[in-house]
């Protein structure tokens, strides 16, 4: 079972010894020079494949100058094989639908169909052959073995079950691990309170949803006099948006629900998601560099920058035959750091996880901002209620930036006075965090919406900044 192979083969009835942390223990430890040998090796095999089978890469790579037989090192990966985008992605859809010409494999052999919603754009979408499924149901039961969970687990998924691929993928590697999957879903009117009587009477061991929800599940349970720690949960993991690598947030969480907190994922075109994925010990994400190849680049150049360094990941799939993604960027931020982590496994590690989208960063006054910053800042106030939105004008002649923050009922409710404080200490770390001045107002608990899902905190809205502009001058006169 330790062989890697291409295309992937994988033995459905396979399971480690109880006793052992590791699902592949030489491919999970070995010395990444080792690693990066056998990694050279495999790109050369899925480049080759893809050059034979797909014309979008044969003519993308004519026109660069590239062929398969250059790879030498990789170094020559890097230097030599353009990135591709999502826009590209779509532009080969639109030009051969439904799938693009980047499929490998005859439409017959195309088990599951998935995609993005297409509320940014034209729609994407995903074919998945019956053997890409099996060797993501693999990855992901090998990466939820990492993270402590073991057949006989029950496993809440707690997210929804439509065109997003995490609920999916989540599902498909709890059966393979031999778990009692808990499909559980979301997004209906009235589900997270039922969602959190179900936690509160099976007790499962492990629980998948995006950091949002799970935040709004504890609230919606302490609301109904629940403690959510009585569900007894022992795992939680997410992705679907940042937050569970970013401490504040990360501890939030622990506190809330006293399970172990960790991070994954990458990208649905990336599936298995869990290519960027915590375990048990290591905090962040390690690199699953043997199932999906990672580079952190300068967004510029897309160059690899050092470790240490932050840039955005740019992934190629080790074992997909379907449609296979190679040096497809992903639009993210990060940062990463050496192996080994903790756990003992060698790949790379993202400390603090994907921590934001480059094209969610907003500029006030020279200054970069990433939402999931402004997020981990306001966890970390005593008195935050659980909810904010982020408000810009560019209407000025200088960019304002004005925050709603909920204060917990008991702060909101004592008078001027605990509600002016908590005003002064908001501003004060908003100050820190992006060096300028912030508009505060600070409202009631439950008085900013909540989602079943992703969280969308960001309001570029010019009458509505007027609109708050007047009302904290008001509050302040």
């Amino acid at each position: 079972m330790e062989d890697w192979l291409f295309p992937p083969s994988y033995d459905d009835s396979y399971l480690p010894s109880t006793e052992s942390p590791y699902w592949f223990t030489h491919r999970e430890t070995m010395a990444a020079g080792d690693r990066e040998a056998a990694i050279l090796t495999r790109l050369k095999e899925v480049c080759a494949y893809a050059y034979a089978n797909a014309p979008f890469y044969r003519r993308r790579w004519d026109e660069a100058g590239f062929h398969p037989n250059q790879l030498e090192s990789l170094e020559d990966f890097e230097e030599r094989v353009p990135v591709i985008r999502k826009t590209d992605l779509r532009e080969a859809q639109a030009v051969s639908p439904p799938f693009g010409d980047y499929l490998c494999v005859p439409d017959s052999e195309v088990f599951r169909v998935h995609g993005t919603s297409g509320t940014t754009g034209r729609p994407t979408t995903f074919a998945i052959g019956r053997n890409d499924w099996r060797a993501i149901a693999n990855a992901h039961a090998r990466i939820m073995w990492s993270m402590g969970l073991r057949p006989g687990d029950m496993i809440c998924i707690a997210a929804i079950f439509s065109l997003y691929l995490g609920s999916w993928g989540a599902l498909a590697g709890a059966e393979r691990l031999g778990a009692r999957a808990f499909p559980f879903g979301a997004g209906v009117s009235g589900m997270t309170a039922r969602c959190a009587q179900w936690l509160h009477q099976l007790k499962p061991t492990g629980f998948y949803s995006t950091p949002t929800y799970a935040l709004h599940l504890a609230q919606t349970a302490i609301d109904d006099g629940i403690n959510p720690r009585d569900f007894c949960l022992e795992v939680m993991f997410f992705s679907g948006e940042p937050g569970a690598s970013i401490p504040a947030i990360r501890d939030r969480l622990h506190d809330l629900f006293g399970a172990r907190i960790i991070d994954s994922g990458s990208m649905a075109e990336m599936t298995p998601w869990m290519n960027v994925a915590g375990s048990a010990e290591s905090g962040g994400m390690l690199c699953w560099q043997d199932i999906v190849y990672t580079e952190i680049c300068d967004p510029n150049t897309m160059r690899r920058v050092p470790f240490g360094k932050r840039g955005t990941p740019v992934y190629t799939h080790l074992e997909r035959t379907s449609q296979p993604m190679i040096r497809l960027v992903s639009g993210d931020l990060s940062t990463w750091v050496e192996g080994p982590g903790a756990c003992g496994r060698t790949y790379p590690v993202l400390p603090l996880g994907v921590f934001g989208r480059i094209d969610d960063m907003f500029t006030i006054r020279g200054e970069n901002v990433y939402p999931s910053e402004i997020d981990a800042a306001m966890n970390e106030l005593a008195n935050y209620g659980g909810e904010h939105q982020i408000v810009i004008s560019r209407e000025t002649s200088m960019d304002e930036l004005l925050l709603k923050i909920e204060a917990k009922p008991e702060v909101y409710n004592s008078g001027e006075g605990p509600l002016v404080a908590f005003r002064d200490e908001t501003a004060r770390k908003m100050a820190q965090l992006l060096g300028l001045r912030a508009k505060i107002e600070i409202v009631p608990h439950g008085s900013l919406p909540r989602t079943d899902f992703k969280a969308r905190r960001i309001v570029d809205d010019r009458e509505l900044f007027r609109e708050m502009k007047a009302a904290i001058d008001e509050h302040l006169a």
